[in-house]
């Protein structure tokens, strides 16, 4: 089973409004509204794609009671743990004309640790071996800053494979409890190394890093229209990013953490859950609000997806002989200009050069 966690869920409210213009008089078009926060957003995205996850989460009030009856609607389970207060509402503003994406977050209630130690608590009696838990998101007010840390570890001793997709300091204290997959941005990496990284070989080489520093398997970073790098101990795959119209990009990252968890508990390989990773991004930056794309949506996009294998140079002591490198059209027909061929007279291999 998949537990989806969101301890600081919202109401989204997504509105369309031509031409925004500050300190003046704006119009609304369109407005609709969805239960949100990125664990929920997981969930709407894993119940597309036709699999089956269990929300969890701290509720209040009507407007809480009002995710939990809009989340139970579309068919996903939840295990929500209802508190004092009022569930924050998100307002998400789209102008269509200058094609921006304004963010209007309120900070969401004050809860205290017993809540999240009982919430807790309930859940580890709840998870099985290799179940999987994705921890997402930000932290309501009262939080202590280790939470995701605690949780982390506490799901990993259970036997969970834990997802974790996290900024700034959540992502620094989550990583002390090596999750078994996280999911940066290329800004959020470039923040953990200190410098900035925007090439695919920087990024692999910082996702290495993290890997053998924390003991993570997995890091898939997302390079927002350019694509993502998906990082295993044995492979390195860089997928291009799908050229669609864009109505919403929020939500975008959710839809590819919903994609990583259900492809990690099918047994998808590393081909086939880069493939359904991007198309599922893409899918959803077609839609408005933070709604889930139709799976009828992702799979015409999953054939489109362009990825390259990023293969480490070998030594040339491996052909046992001088190796010859030809930049010019590869003979194995990927007419690439990134491609560089090894050859010797017994050995012929064509992949993109990675230092």
């Amino acid at each position: 089973m998949i537990y989806t966690i969101t301890l600081n869920p919202a109401l989204d409210k997504t509105v369309e409004i031509p031409s925004l213009t500050i300190d003046s008089v704006n119009r609304i078009t369109t407005l609709r509204t969805d239960p949100g926060g990125k664990g929920i957003n997981v969930s709407k995205v894993i119940r597309k794609l036709g699999g089956e996850s269990i929300a969890v989460g701290i509720l209040a009030g009507n407007t809480g009671r009002a995710i939990c009856a809009a989340v139970e609607n579309i068919g996903i389970k939840t295990a929500f743990r209802f508190v004092n207060g009022e569930t924050r509402t998100n307002l998400k503003v789209i102008d269509p004309i200058n094609h921006t994406n304004t963010d209007l977050n309120e900070p969401g209630i004050t809860i205290s640790e017993d809540v999240l130690n009982e919430l807790l608590s309930e859940l580890l009696s709840r998870i099985q071996e290799n179940d999987i838990v994705v921890l997402s998101g930000s932290l309501p007010k009262g939080s202590p800053e280790d939470t995701y840390s605690v949780w982390g570890n506490a799901c990993k001793k259970a036997g969970a494979k834990v997802i974790l997709d996290a900024d700034g300091e959540l992502l620094k204290n989550g990583l002390t409890s090596s999750p078994y997959l996280i999911k940066p941005n290329h800004h959020e990496i470039s923040e953990l190394m200190g410098k900035k990284l925007e090439k695919p070989n920087e990024l692999k080489k910082a996702a290495r890093t993290l890997m053998s520093q924390y003991s993570i398997a997995k890091i898939i970073v997302s390079m927002g229209g350019a694509g993502a790098l998906f990082v295993t101990p044995d492979e390195t795959i860089y997928a291009e990013g799908l050229k669609v119209p864009v109505k919403s990009t929020v939500g975008t990252g959710d839809s590819v953490v919903a994609a990583l968890a259900i492809s990690e508990e099918s047994g998808k390989n590393l081909q086939d859950t880069v493939r359904l990773s991007i198309a599922c991004g893409a899918a959803n930056v077609m839609c408005s609000g933070t709604q889930a794309a139709e799976y009828e949506t992702v799979k015409k996009l999953i054939p489109e997806v362009v990825y390259q294998n990023l293969i480490p140079l070998p030594p040339a002591s491996v052909f046992h002989l001088s190796v010859s490198f030809s930049y010019d059209s590869c003979t194995s027909g990927c007419n690439s200009f990134s491609c560089v061929l090894y050859s010797s007279p017994s050995f012929l291999f064509c992949g993109i050069l990675s230092t």
